[in-house]
C-alpha cells in the first residue's frame, strides 16, 4: 500500500488508483509502488492495492497506509454483506462510521469502489462522492491518470480496461510516486 497523508485535504502520496466505466464494463487499476516519502525511497514495487470484494461483484482500490487499507477493505466487505451487496448503502454506511468513529477517523486514506452500476470515492471526512464522469481517481497520480482517461474516453474507442491501463502508464511517466506495475480488475 502507499505512504500516508491526511485524507482530509492533504495529498496522499504513494499510489494511483483509477476506475473507468465504458460500454457496460468497469475497470479499476492501481500501481504497485510503496514509497517512504520522508526518506525518498521506493520500499516495494509490486504491492496489490486493488481488490475484488463481495464475491467478486465489487472492485475496491485504496490510497493510504497499508495497515489502514486492510482495515478499510475488511470494514467495507462487512458493510457490503450487511447491505446485501448494495454498493451505495455500503458506501454511505462506511463513510458515516469512518467519520464518526474515533479510531477510524485517524486513518489516512481514500477508498475508490465500483460495481457495474456505481462508482464512489470515500474519505475519512465522511465524503461519498459519485463522480459525474465515467472515470475517477485517487492518490498522488490521480490527476494525471484522470486527465489521460478523460482524453482517451473522449477521443478513442478503447475499452475500459485499456483506458485504465494506458492512463495509469501515463501517470507513472509523470508522478514519482506511481509505477508501471499495474494491477487491473474488471467487471
Amino acid at each position: 500500500m502507499g505512504g500516508g497523508g491526511r485524507a482530509t485535504g492533504a495529498r496522499i502520496h504513494g499510489t494511483t488508483i483509477l476506475a473507468v466505466r465504458r460500454d457496460g464494463r468497469v475497470a479499476l487499476a492501481g500501481d504497485g509502488q510503496v514509497t517512504n516519502e520522508s526518506q525518498h525511497i521506493v520500499l516495494k514495487s509490486r504491492a496489490r492495492k486493488v481488490r475484488r470484494l463481495a464475491g467478486g461483484s465489487v472492485l475496491a482500490g485504496f490510497a493510504g497506509s497499508g495497515a489502514d487499507a486492510i482495515a478499510l477493505f475488511d470494514k467495507f466487505e462487512r458493510a457490503l454483506e450487511g447491505s446485501r451487496g448494495s454498493l451505495p448503502r455500503a458506501a454511505v454506511g462506511v463513510a458515516q462510521e469512518w467519520r464518526s468513529d474515533r479510531v477510524l477517523r485517524r486513518l489516512e486514506a481514500l477508498l475508490l469502489v465500483a460495481d457495474r452500476e456505481h462508482m464512489f470515492i470515500l474519505s475519512g471526512a465522511g465524503d461519498v462522492i459519485d463522480p459525474d464522469e465515467p472515470a475517477a481517481g485517487i492518490g498522488s497520480g490521480a490527476g494525471y491518470a484522470l486527465a489521460a482517461a478523460r482524453a482517451l474516453l473522449a477521443h478513442s474507442a478503447l475499452p475500459a480496461p485499456e483506458v485504465a491501463r494506458v492512463s495509469l502508464g501515463i501517470a507513472a511517466d509523470l508522478c514519482i510516486y506511481t509505477n508501471r506495475e499495474i494491477t487491473l480488475e474488471e467487471l
